[in-house]
């Protein structure tokens, strides 16, 4: 048998446990899905139609490495707008092929091998993956339940070695529906300036919070300087197929970051750079017609949950719940598996989103109301036979 040429690096990734549940699922017909982590909405027709317009226009070239200016100003206002935060579109925002390009850059960009990013977990499937793909050692700090999920300051600060580079955040949170409240979040900005740490703050569902406060990370008191803002437009505007996104910080970093973007990308697809722009300036009424259909089903869901005996906390944002299943008697992995199996209802495990996420599942309500009602009585029903 030939020797295999991949490096170590790839070779000992752990395959996406998200994957592993939807390839399973797509031999199945009539399966609800609760895994995916996407809106079933489609993009609002006038976003539709600045794309269209845009290749009918022929803007269908390269654009700057860094994005069409309009659009990064488009950004910057809206960012200003939102949370006070004043970024110069010429030097301190990148265009990106959604956010996962944008984790990608970033730590390609900050990391020499060996430095250490800390993770509060369960986290975004990625982020390990992403740490490590840069050289760097990912080293997770667990949240708890108890907790509300919060990152809890004194267990990151006794993470913190002379190897720390970085923390990265991702709230509000995939998978468990967590928004970090502020005294947090500042306490978390004052250990980044005490060890003198990046951080780094994936805040793709910024848009999607639900009675409760989200605070843009960068516009606390002098964390502008040390942060790096990723964001985009896959979620509030049901965009997750076009692809874009953008990343915020000081012009050095920035600055990295395109010189690797240029290497590896060139540009983010000019269609939807257009369509990002008509997002910002026409999609506001439609990402508060879609929230207020979430939180609907954020009630239904979190309800349903507890009284099945599934101990559930509050989602304050984007579109999920974490249900615990310890008291099935299985594991998460097994749970899913045969609930799968049985009744046709997909969910993922937690420990797919770190070692702090065992013993939980994720379900997204980013899909049809009645289909959530289904898949609830369907798991009530397998619950029971336990």
């Amino acid at each position: 048998m030939p020797k295999s040429y991949l490096s170590k690096t790839v070779s000992t990734l752990k395959p996406s446990g998200i994957r592993k549940f939807f390839d399973i699922a797509a031999t199945m017909e009539n399966v609800i899905s609760l895994g995916i982590g996407e809106p079933d909405f489609t993009t609002p027709q006038p976003i539709i139609d600045a794309g269209i317009r845009s290749l009918a226009q022929g803007e269908t070239h390269y654009t700057s490495n860094s994005g069409i200016l309009e659009l990064r100003q488009a950004i910057a206002h809206n960012l200003e707008h939102l949370y006070g935060v004043q970024y110069d579109p010429l030097s301190e925002i990148i265009v990106t092929v959604g956010v996962s390009e944008a984790l990608y850059l970033s730590f390609s960009a900050l990391l020499d091998p060996g430095d250490e990013v800390i993770i509060p977990t369960p986290c975004f499937v990625s982020y390990q993956a992403e740490v490590a793909l840069a050289g760097g050692v990912p080293v997770e700090v667990p949240t708890t339940m108890e907790d509300h999920f919060q990152p809890n300051p004194e267990v990151i600060a006794r993470a913190i070695t002379p190897k720390t580079k970085a923390i990265l955040l991702g709230y509000p949170n995939n998978p468990t529906g967590a928004v970090v409240s502020r005294e947090n979040l500042q306490a978390i900005a004052d250990l980044a300036q005490q060890h003198d740490l990046l951080v780094v703050s994936d805040e793709i569902y910024d848009r999607l919070v639900y009675n409760f406060e989200h605070v843009c990370f960068p516009s606390l008191p002098g964390m502008q300087e040390r942060s790096l803002l990723l964001g985009g437009f896959s979620k509030a505007y049901a965009m997750t197929g076009w692809r874009i996104g953008y990343a915020a910080g000081p012009a050095d970093l920035i600055k990295g970051l395109v010189r690797i973007h240029q290497y590896s990308v060139m540009s983010a697809p000019t269609i939807s750079q257009y369509a990002a722009l008509e997002a910002l300036r026409m999609g506001e009424p439609y990402v508060q017609d879609m929230l207020a259909e979430y939180d609907r089903r954020r009630k239904l869901i979190h309800t349903g949950m507890n009284e099945l005996g599934l101990p559930t906390f509050e989602p304050h944002g984007a579109f999920y719940v974490f249900p615990n299943i310890q008291n099935t008697g299985m594991d998460d992995e097994t749970f899913a598996e045969r609930l799968l199996k049985e009744e046709e209802v997909a969910v993922v495990p937690g420990s797919s989103f770190g070692e702090a996420g065992a013993g939980f599942v994720r379900c997204s309500y980013a899909t049809n109301y009645n289909l959530i009602e289904a898949a609830l009585e369907k798991i009530g029903r397998f619950v029971k036979r336990l």
